[in-house]
């Protein structure tokens, strides 16, 4: 299970109506609401994606972008006609160092493997007054399967507190995270493309990914002076039901009881740079089998960091950083013979730097590293958990900047990455094996 224990447990019930329910509500609403309420993000607010994003492609925001997402993704420059729709494609070409034992996935070779990563349908902008959306569907090239991804469905509103602007607002979501404002939380990590073909670290904390998709959760936040944020939220298991209808395996377990999600942030806007600190939480109780059982649970705690040099845009620069500390009680998997241990620990840092010449040429690099304590049966390899490594991508944005071709509806960015490993699962002899080269070509439009 996830976070060294596995897989990744799937969770149950709680939300199962109350989803289904909310998205009759939001088709209801399109089909009586004004053209103007539902734009796209780019032709609602009347800005090129520059205006939003470093580089002019996802997912790091500028101040612009966090205020916007903030706000539930209502800004609008107030004209009619839009449409709440937009679509994405990414393709690419994967060579690892070594072969891979076997084929790389069914129907593919063991190197050097061309796909259709994805392709995304989106509705997302304002629904209603104070309500907007952002939420995915995506077909995968490599699973050849279409299921629901990300989703974050928001009201917000603004309000004067202690006599300083302020916004409140509610998220409707799917994955702990993925609502964040700053986008420096490990659902939107660097690096914000991979390759889906090539091998990766086993272990990884459970707020990387570990409930994305199979759950439902809502969270009240609040950004108060510009300045300081905070929230909390709650999330539950999708049912077997509920996950069949959206595309998503049932295949791990269940979530005992509500897990629960917090983010602390302080956030500074000195005009042609900007930094944020933050911290940020997740605790979660997992039982394998949905049928009953003893659970895994996790407490997941970390803080990160980000700064932007945005100037006139000619030449921005950004750095992001995370660190999480993981503590696992493994009741479920000493009873399942799956641990050794029952009290671990797994640690994740992250650290990366961009720099983007005129939203066009960009150079990103990165570094890695995951180490937690010993498990001969957990970690049945070598015992252990640790990987590290370095991440380096140049990419060329040529179009979704200021008056660039097709603005705002084309965007298209191509991109070499190289991900390079001095530890991998616990050995450093063969770690380098794994290093891969990763050619991509993203449009969104």
């Amino acid at each position: 299970m996830r976070s060294g224990l596995n897989g990744e447990c799937r969770m149950a019930h709680l939300f199962k109506h109350g989803l289904s329910a909310t998205f009759s509500l939001l088709l209801f609403g399109l089909a009586i609401q004004p053209a103007h309420a539902l734009p796209s993000y780019a032709r609602q607010t009347g800005q090129d994606c520059v205006a939003c994003h470093v580089g002019a492609f996802g997912p790091q925001l500028t101040p612009f972008g966090i205020r916007f997402k903030l706000g539930g993704y209502t800004e609008s420059d107030g004209k009619a006609g839009h449409v709440p729709l937009s679509a994405m494609i990414r393709g690419s070409w994967t060579h690892t160092r070594k072969d891979q034992a076997g084929d790389a996935a069914p129907h593919y070779g063991p190197n050097d493997n061309g796909t259709l990563d994805e392709a995304s349908i989106f509705l997302a902008g304002k629904l209603a007054d104070k309500i907007g959306a952002f939420i995915q569907s995506t077909y995968s090239g490599v699973d050849r399967v279409s299921s629901l991804d990300n989703v974050d469905i928001r009201y917000a509103s603004p309000l004067t507190v202690g006599g300083k602007g302020a916004t409140v607002g509610v998220s409707l979501n799917n994955n702990p995270g993925i609502q964040d404002p700053f986008n420096t939380l490990p659902a939107w990590g660097f690096p914000y493309a991979g390759s889906d073909l090539a091998p990766t670290p086993a272990a990884s904390p459970l707020i990387n990914g570990g409930l994305g998709g199979h759950v439902a959760g809502l969270s009240a936040y609040g950004f108060w002076d510009d300045s300081v944020y905070a929230e909390l939220g709650a999330y539950r298991t999708l049912s077997t039901t509920g996950l069949n209808q959206i595309g998503v395996p049932d295949d791990a377990g269940v979530l005992d009881s509500p897990a629960t999600y917090w983010r602390l942030g302080y956030f500074s806007d000195i005009g042609k740079q900007n930094w944020s600190v933050g911290l940020f939480g997740l605790n979660a109780a997992l039982r394998p089998d949905r049928r009953g059982g003893p659970s895994n649970r996790y407490n997941d705690i970390g803080a990160d960091a980000s700064y932007q040099f945005l100037g006139t845009r000619r030449h921005v620069g950004t750095v992001n950083a995370r660190y999480t500390r993981e503590h696992q009680k493994r009741n479920a998997a000493v009873a399942a013979l799956e641990a050794d241990k029952l009290k671990g620990s797994l640690n994740e840092f992250q650290i990366n730097a961009s720099y983007y010449y005129n939203q066009t040429w960009g150079v990103t690099a990165g570094h890695f590293a995951i180490n937690g304590s010993n498990d001969g049966t957990l970690y049945d390899t070598t015992g252990s958990p640790d990987s590290s490594g370095y991440v380096l991508q140049a990419d060329w944005t040529p179009f979704g900047k200021e008056a660039s071709w097709g603005a705002p509806w084309a965007n298209v960015r191509l991109g070499l990455q190289y991900t390079m490993y001095d530890t991998f699962d616990g050995t450093r002899s063969h770690a380098g094996d794994n290093d891969t080269s990763y050619l991509f070509a993203w449009t969104s439009f």
